[in-house]
């Protein structure tokens, strides 16, 4: 499904950044767009910054079940910083938090949620129920692993050890 991303300038709150820029939207089936301007006044203006694809994969519907159940569905911008005029290129849309997750931990892109339209939210929800199969729990068992034994000895045989091997250095052994 393409996506479009909105973003809204406003003015910095510093005097060191003019311009204070976030996600605040999303246009499930939008047209192709390149920073076009939606909205003006004196202070803030949104900008539909670009059309990305929206992407599902049946393999994800565990995240994209996750998501849902969330108290505010949301869909994850990825924004890289840019040089020129626009100081974010949007580069990735998801709806999965673990991929979301995923990009803010490489610190290199800035991740921004912004809140799921509704039929957006039923489109994948139909998904789900179309490819989403639920993983029983099974609890993993040791194997092959023998509590019984008893450890007869620590280091080289070959070496006569005075005293136990977990003696503090330098302790003097009395006999």
């Amino acid at each position: 499904m393409p996506l479009g991303v909105v973003l809204k300038r406003t003015p910095g709150v510093t005097r060191w950044a003019k311009w204070a820029w976030s996600a605040s939207d999303v246009l499930p089936g939008a047209g192709p767009a390149k920073w076009k301007v939606l909205a003006h006044s004196d202070t803030v203006s949104l900008y539909h910054a670009a059309t990305l694809p929206l992407t599902l994969y049946p393999s994800d519907t565990e995240a994209y079940v996750h998501e849902l159940q969330a108290e505010q569905p949301s869909v994850y911008v990825v924004l890289r910083p840019s040089e020129g005029e626009f100081p974010l290129e949007p580069q990735v849309v998801t709806v999965s938090p673990y991929e979301g997750q995923d990009y803010c931990d490489s610190g290199e892109e800035v991740v921004e949620r912004v809140a799921m339209p509704a039929g957006m939210a039923a489109w994948i929800q139909e998904f789900i129920d179309e490819h989403h199969r639920e993983e029983p729990f099974v609890k993993r068992k040791r194997r092959n692993t023998r509590v019984d034994q008893v450890e007869d000895g620590v280091g080289d045989a070959r070496i006569a050890q005075p005293s136990d091997v977990y003696r503090a250095p330098g302790h003097k052994v009395r006999s």
